[in-house]
């Protein structure tokens, strides 16, 4: 098995960043403006790109620490059975998220692809709580020109 793994400081509050991964308007602000079911442990967010996209189980929160998503659904495949994990570590400056995505069956192009995006989708997080101004899809940064 095969992890993407990302660590990114937020000049934020950790409750500010936990309300960005755990409601659909913080959600919206930084990965894609499509989304919707954001909630408590079980429910299952849907997040949609041009009216497709992967759908997640909250499988476990911890207010201000953790935030746990279980891919669920059939797209894309290679995300089948892998599972967000987003740890929150505050000191006095910022709060630090260590973002892993775990599970991946293999290693490939499109992993590699997809860890680019979650960098771009992290530094949309930190613009969208820093500067109000975060990227999310459809206006993210392009990585390639397909």
């Amino acid at each position: 098995m095969a992890d993407i793994h990302h660590r990114v400081g937020i000049k934020s509050s950790s409750e500010a960043v936990y309300e960005a991964l755990t409601t659909n308007a913080g959600l919206s602000k930084w990965w894609t403006n499509d989304v919707s079911g954001a909630g408590d442990v079980g429910s299952t967010i849907e997040f949609r790109f041009n009216g497709g996209g992967p759908d997640f189980i909250v499988t476990g929160l911890i207010p201000n620490k953790k935030v746990c998503w279980q891919h669920s659904g059939s797209v894309p495949e290679p995300w089948i059975g892998t599972e967000i994990l987003f740890l929150l570590d505050t000191d006095k400056e910022q709060t630090f998220v260590r973002f892993t995505h775990s599970g991946w069956k293999e290693s490939s192009d499109f992993m590699a692809h997809c860890s680019t995006k979650w960098a771009v989708f992290l530094i949309s997080l930190k613009d969208s709580l820093e500067l109000d101004a975060g990227k999310p899809f459809p206006n993210d940064i392009q990585i390639d020109h397909s």
